[in-house]
């Protein structure tokens, strides 16, 4: 079905708003402003806003990156009332609507927990995790809603896609463990890391990286010998992100991790996390509709 103009607006919106908070986040981390609001949900014991204390810069950073908390409620909340309005409603998309909704909720929670426990790294891991599952929701959310249904990939396609998707994963999660044993606590003062060699972790990290780049460009090359243009198109994409981040990550490692750097590396994840789901929900369509404008989207 071809979803209305306000669907699809809603869910771009929503999409980009979820990237956006996962880079401010980095902002948060690399400018050492995690306790810029010592307490939460107010910034301060006296006052949910920076207004009525002295807490410098870090508090702006910090009370900026909360205040997206709501403009993300905003967006959600449009797409789902966006999908509600529609006739007839398209039930996957409300459900990834309602998704979205709980993925606020949910990084809203351990976002409080991060700072009620001083910036506990393996806390700070999770809410990075869980930030990228609200993103994961926003994808399919923006998926269905500008894309018509197009013919299913072959089986390999389809099984290759799923293992990248895999390794992505592990890429990710192997990177919050970088950051929490790595330098940019989030915080001027001294906060307690993961205790692993953070060289040892991020040559592991280097090497899932590596590994998942190869996968992109065998599904590249596996779509395209199968006419799967879709995925094809997609999994392009995809590895000309990894080839960035992979450049982009060998350098700050390098050079000293770079506040700006790490914070282009972590939006970078936010893209190839976003990207690898979009991979893989073109390798999962399994119904014909060629007339579909949408169909040839990217």
């Amino acid at each position: 079905m071809t979803h209305s103009r306000a669907v699809r607006w809603t869910t771009t919106a929503a999409l980009v708003v979820s990237v956006l908070i996962i880079v401010t986040g980095g902002v948060v981390r690399v400018t050492g402003s995690g306790l810029g609001c010592p307490t939460w949900p107010r910034c301060t014991d006296d006052s949910f806003t920076t207004a009525t204390v002295d807490t410098g810069i870090h508090g702006a950073i910090e009370f900026g990156n909360r205040l997206l908390t709501f403009v993300i409620c905003l967006a959600v909340g449009a797409v789902i009332i966006a999908c509600l309005a529609q006739k007839p409603r398209h039930r996957t998309l409300l459900w990834s609507g309602w998704g979205q909704f709980l993925g606020i909720v949910l990084n809203a929670v351990v976002g409080g927990i991060t700072v009620l426990t001083g910036l506990n790294p393996y806390v700070v891991a999770a809410h990075f995790l869980a930030a990228i599952a609200l993103l994961v929701s926003a994808t399919v959310s923006y998926d269905i809603a500008h894309r018509a249904v197009v013919p299913a990939p072959a089986e390999r396609t389809r099984r290759l896609a799923r293992w990248l998707v895999g390794v992505t994963a592990v890429v990710v999660v192997v990177g919050t463990i970088v950051t929490g044993s790595g330098p940019h606590p989030g915080d001027s003062a001294e906060v307690h890391r993961i205790p692993v060699s953070w060289t040892v972790v991020t040559v592991v990290h280097g090497v899932f990286a590596v590994l998942a780049l190869v996968l992109a460009a065998v599904v590249v090359v596996v779509a395209a010998r199968a006419g799967d243009d879709l995925v094809r198109r997609r999994a392009t994409i995809l590895l000309v992100l990894f080839v960035a981040q992979a450049a982009l990550g060998t350098y700050q490692s390098l050079d000293g991790l770079p506040g700006l750097a790490v914070v282009l590396h972590l939006g970078g994840a936010a893209l190839t996390a976003a990207g690898a789901t979009r991979v893989l929900l073109a390798a999962r369509t399994s119904r014909v509709d060629r007339t579909a404008p949408e169909a040839l989207a990217v």
